[in-house]
């Protein structure tokens, strides 16, 4: 079956319609530059680009990559994926919403591509600009903006995406130009929103000097045997710091381990979650030792606002002897007729204990996320508000937050610590009323430093709560245990010397 031929240069009388509203000069260069690489050879292309482009049809090649990079298991590469999948979302849907309907730029005609580079299913919408482009251009510009190593990767594959609409004849050259760029500015756009790590303050405050360990000599390091991954921690501390003493141990002999280790090396290494962090501050604290934390739970929040993510950042560190001072959160009486009980990150009462509880119930069954939807549900729907005293004056609440320093906004919500040693605590208070989980919500969007019907956040040195009832839940730092009566919350400043990577150009 033949076709008629279509002529390569429109009419003068509907060359405005085959602009699409692009000036005249800019078109015509345009198209004889799609001439030029419609008859030009492309050595290797033709097994590799018409595939590729249509692997990227609706997004689907870079879905696929942003869930093998989140399938690794660092917190970078899940940052990065995440960045990419939000930067493209952000250029495609400018470019469908808005650019393809301001200029209404008809495809290249075809009869100037091989047939055999020719796509089956012709795409419909409008030439100007190219949507693959930039949904390329975004996710590869979002993933290099977190991560140089990640973003090296993917940029010859999103180049080839990219490059691929012209091979194949569904755009011109000046299409994808535009749509990459549009593309690049949809990331920086998102990174504008929510600030990269690179743009964060460095982390931890003030700096001091610590025993330089290379190799990890002088270095007891405690493992957390119930952490998930525990065992591949282990041994990536091992191969990281081949002179360190690395000690596995139950859940029911890490405080013990802990005193011990810190006794009988020059620092104390951890191992674990923020629970298990917080027993091993407690022990570095007393016994005046520097500390050392590699992350092996869910959330790691200290470790990560330390600018902790890989146990060859606490290495680089610990070769370096560099460290920072950091404040210890403090609440007495302490739980379980303890004179004290100390905080790393966080201390709260009201509905979030019981969340804790539930959340750390379910998790082993169903995983920590789901865990922790479902356990705010249940909480939020059965709860009443805690009756307490704060300062003195009577208060219903559905929650009272306390951060160890002030936590400040890394998007939309507040999420990061950027100075670990200001002597402040974080003071959130969300009142007692109707529709707990709006309340919640509404407080953690706010911020710091604001006030409300709904909720109230302040800066303060020292808390006092009164008029607990007996077994009254609190939750510090993952953990929960109950207490009554009178509560004093403070700091001790700069209380600990915890090791930090030195900090990168």
């Amino acid at each position: 079956m033949s076709f008629p031929s279509q002529p390569s240069e429109p009419p003068a009388t509907t060359r405005s319609f085959w602009t699409g509203g692009l000036p005249r000069r800019l078109s015509d260069k345009d198209r004889a530059l799609f001439q030029v690489a419609a008859g030009r050879n492309w050595p290797g292309a033709r097994a590799v680009l018409p595939r590729l482009s249509r692997a990227a049809d609706h997004g689907l090649l870079w879905f696929g990559a942003a869930a093998a990079m989140a399938a690794t298991g660092s917190p970078r590469a899940r940052r990065a994926a995440l960045r990419g999948v939000a930067s493209l979302a952000l250029a495609s849907a400018t470019v469908n919403t808005v650019a393809k309907r301001s200029v209404r730029r008809p495809r290249p005609i075809l009869e100037m591509v091989p047939l055999v580079r020719q796509l089956k299913s012709q795409p419909i919408t409008t030439s100007f600009p190219s949507g693959h482009s930039a949904s390329a251009a975004a996710f590869a510009t979002g993933v290099a903006l977190e991560s140089l190593g990640w973003g090296a990767l993917v940029a010859p594959v999103a180049f080839s995406v990219a490059a691929s609409r012209v091979y194949t004849g569904v755009h011109y050259p000046g299409d994808v130009v535009v749509g990459a760029a549009l593309g690049v500015g949809a990331a920086f756009a998102v990174r504008g929103l929510v600030p990269t790590r690179r743009q964060l303050p460095a982390p931890g405050r003030p700096y001091t000097e610590a025993p330089a360990l290379p190799g990890g000599e002088h270095l007891v390091v405690v493992v957390n045997e119930a952490s998930g991954t525990a065992a591949a921690k282990a041994s990536a501390v091992r191969d990281a710091l081949p002179l360190a003493e690395v000690i596995e141990c139950a859940p029911d002999e890490l405080t013990a381990t802990l005193d011990k280790a810190a006794r009988s090396g020059r620092a104390l290494g951890v191992c674990g979650g923020d629970g298990t962090v917080n027993r091993a501050a407690v022990a570095a604290a007393r016994h005046g030792v520097p500390l050392a934390v590699f992350p092996g739970g869910t959330l790691n929040h200290f470790a990560y606002d330390l600018g902790i993510e890989e146990v060859q950042d606490t290495a680089r560190a610990l070769e370096a002897g560099d460290a920072v001072k950091v404040d210890l959160g403090r609440f007495t009486p302490g739980p379980d007729g303890a004179a004290a009980g100390y905080f790393v990150n966080t201390f709260s009462l009201g509905v979030y204990p019981e969340l804790v509880r539930l959340r750390e119930r379910w998790s082993p069954r169903i995983g920590s996320w789901p865990a922790g939807v479902l356990a705010a549900y249940e909480v939020l729907r059965g709860e009443r508000p805690l009756e307490a005293e704060v300062h003195g004056e009577p208060h219903a609440l559905w929650l009272l937050f306390a951060g160890n320093c002030i936590y400040q906004r890394l998007g939309p919500a507040p999420a990061h610590r950027y100075d670990l040693a200001d002597g402040l605590l974080d003071v959130r208070v969300v009142h007692g009323g109707r529709l707990p989980g709006l309340r919640l919500l509404a407080a953690a969007l706010a911020g710091p430093l604001s006030r409300s019907p709904v909720h109230a956040a302040r800066r303060l040195r020292r808390l006092r709560i009164g008029a607990l009832a007996p077994r009254t839940p609190v939750a510090y730092d993952g953990e929960v245990a109950h207490i009554e009566g009178e509560l004093t919350v403070d700091k001790l400043p700069e209380a600990l010397t915890v090791y930090r990577p030195p900090v990168r150009a």
